[in-house]
């Protein structure tokens, strides 16, 4: 629901009402998670989707019919298909809510608080929550010319991004569209001050020892699960020294993950913020980074299937 909010909301402004699926939960193995929804406007626009095409149709038609009869409904999609109904190629199902969503309502309030930072709790028809937790950050260290592609990626995965540099002509939210925050300071600083959490993710882009040194010694210092830092080689090895020589020890200097990113033979920045972004999510999921071509079974973790 939360993915479709900010278009929702759109036409809620306007005047509009909506038709809305929300799944509330899942069995066996799906594409998508509880809280996924699709929502249909008068003039028959789709909005969203909850499954990776399987089930889109009979969504579709479940919302759209809540435009012509606001009573929310509960219905489970998918299981097993067979020639008289549609179902999830994966043979898993979803249970969905589904209701009417017009100016005035009540849910429409709760639609605008899930836009805000923070851990935010979705009431729906028929007793139903969704919950989405505070969004995780992305910390990127350094206004370069592979931060917005970095930014944008990581965005686009449901990271808040932060961008911090003491360059005040670089780091400008002009050149850094995609950034929830920019910051003109020195990155030390700055990471002393951010509460910082095992969900994260300090990127630091640089290649100047007077801004990565101290800034890796607080991020190593910190439960970030994921620190990883830009450079050749040669830099690497020139930037561990120093960190030793700061007292770093071995122990920390594990955890750094440098040169940055996965070997997948990119060179853009583009490029460059997938690897970095693959390695993460690699780190996050404790995954083996292999084509699933290559292994056996379940491919959504946490599933049978």
């Amino acid at each position: 629901m939360f993915e479709i909010a900010r278009e929702a909301l759109g036409v809620l402004h306007e005047g509009g009402a909506l038709g809305v699926a929300v799944v509330t939960g899942v069995h066996g193995s799906t594409p998508r998670a509880p809280g996924s929804a699709i929502a249909v406007t008068a003039d028959g626009r789709a909005i969203g989707a909850i499954s990776g095409g399987c089930l889109e149709s009979e969504a579709y038609e479940l919302a759209l019919s809540r435009l012509a009869d606001p009573r929310p409904v509960t219905q489970t999609l998918g299981g097993e298909p067979s020639l008289y109904r549609p179902g999830l190629a994966c043979g898993g199902a979803v249970d969905v809510v589904a209701f009417r969503l017009a100016p005035g309502d009540d849910a429409v309030a709760a639609l605008e608080a899930s836009l805000a930072d923070g851990e935010v709790t979705l009431a729906l028809p028929l007793g139903h929550r969704i919950v989405r937790p505070r969004a995780p950050r992305l910390v990127i260290v350094g206004a370069v010319d592979f931060s917005p592609a970095l930014a944008a990626a990581g965005r686009a995965l449901g990271y808040r991004v932060i961008v911090v540099d003491p360059r005040p002509v670089f780091a400008t939210p002009e050149r850094l569209p995609a950034a929830h925050e920019v910051h003109v300071g020195w990155p030390d600083a700055f990471l002393r001050g951010l509460d910082i959490s095992a969900e994260t993710v300090i990127c630091l882009l640089t290649h100047d020892e007077r801004v990565d040194v101290p800034a890796l010694e607080v991020a190593l210092a910190s439960p970030a699960g994921y620190v990883g830092a830009m450079g050749s080689r040669v830099v690497d090895a020139r930037r561990r020294e120093r960190l030793r020589e700061a007292g770093v020890s071995d122990e920390a200097l594990a955890r750094l993950r440098s040169p940055i990113g996965l070997d997948l033979g990119g060179s853009t920045p583009a490029e460059t913020a997938v690897a970095i972004l693959a390695e993460v999510l690699l780190d996050r999921a404790g995954a083996t980074g292999r084509p699933l071509t290559g292994l056996a079974g379940a491919i959504h973790r946490g599933s049978e299937d």
